[in-house]
């Protein structure tokens, strides 16, 4: 299902409202220059004074604190790595199965081949590594299709216990969800059909009709520019190539992986130059999971050292990404 929304964001002032409150102003001061009624007037005057000042001490209280929760928020941190079996693994092992939250849609990192039925891609390789190292064995790793808007709630709902889907950390993110370190560097870039005259991201969707997913980043890059004509939203990422394809959108938004991907997939579509907000993208699952966490991040640690992340990139990614292996790669933080 498609959702278009359109850009709204005009705010309004009332005139009106503003001079009412300083011709009541006015009028309390006159009242009391004129001697009246001295006793009530100075006390309501110290009840408003008092109760001002407490709501801004709270406002203030609440901004400084907002400062400080975005100045702690750190997209690399997360738990150490540990090879330990905690509550969440013991209980993911007794249910024996890891329900593994994944794409299908987006080519070369989690698409369903059309030849075979199977998901295949970088984050499915991922996938397959995180759940046969946490379970032991491959049959009981279940990978299941989730759209980009239904991550965070697959997790808190318990419909998957990870998700490996080219998810974004972000502070906001990390309030819902715990997150892996991170796997991959990425960056927002925008697609738009060959035909296209925009030579950068600017021309590409100043007053034009742009596409994102629904839950993405890339959404929220769009919204944050303000100069596209119309946003349109919808479940999954490539549903906006097929816009493109039928002449519905001007330009798609998404993470440079994912437009590589729809670039190779779709030789009618190119990436424009320019890039936006570099991000990193990591592994998500419940924030009451700290031993799952670990485990994974063991994983990682693992699936890197052993020159089996670089593998699956020269495999998947290289022929459309624009740099090598390590260019990709977080590090150590």
């Amino acid at each position: 299902m498609r959702r278009t929304t359109a850009r709204t964001g005009s705010r309004s002032w009332s005139r009106t409202r503003s001079a009412a409150a300083v011709a009541l102003l006015a009028a309390g001061a006159a009242v009391l220059a004129g001697g009246g009624p001295v006793g009530a007037a100075p006390t309501a005057a110290a009840g408003t004074t008092a109760g001002t000042a407490t709501q801004q001490g709270q406002q203030g209280q609440q901004g400084q604190q907002d400062q400080q929760d975005q100045a702690d928020c750190d997209v690399y941190k997360s738990v150490p790595p540990s090879t330990e079996d905690g509550p969440a693994v013991k209980a993911v092992k007794a249910k024996r199965s890891l329900v593994i939250g994944v794409d299908q849609n987006s080519y070369r990192w989690g698409a369903r081949n059309p030849n075979t039925g199977q998901i295949e891609g970088f984050d499915i390789d991922l996938a397959r590594a995180i759940g046969t190292a946490i379970m032991g064995d491959p049959d009981k790793v279940v990978l299941k299709p989730v759209a980009t808007a239904d991550r965070i709630d697959a997790i808190k709902k318990g419909r998957v216990d990870l998700i490996v889907r080219t998810m974004t950390i972000n502070c906001k993110r990390m309030e819902d969800v715990a997150f892996s370190k991170p796997y991959f560097n990425i960056s927002q870039r925008v697609l738009v059909p060959k035909a296209s005259p925009a030579k950068n991201i600017d021309d590409a969707i100043d007053g034009r009709t742009v596409c994102a997913a629904d839950g993405s980043t890339a959404l929220n890059v769009v919204k944050d520019k303000k100069t596209a004509g119309r946003i349109v939203t919808v479940e999954n990422q490539l549903d906006c190539l097929v816009l493109m394809q039928l002449g519905k959108v001007d330009a798609t938004m998404t993470d440079n992986g994912l437009a590589a991907g729809q670039a190779a997939q779709d030789q009618t579509v190119r990436i424009v130059d320019g890039e936006a907000q570099p991000e990193v993208i990591g592994v998500a699952m419940l924030k009451e999971s700290p031993d799952l966490t670990a485990r994974v991040n063991q994983v990682l640690a693992d699936y890197y050292a052993r020159g089996d992340w670089a593998r699956s990139y020269e495999h998947w990614l290289k022929p459309y990404m624009l740099n090598e292996a390590d260019h990709y790669w977080p590090g150590t933080h």
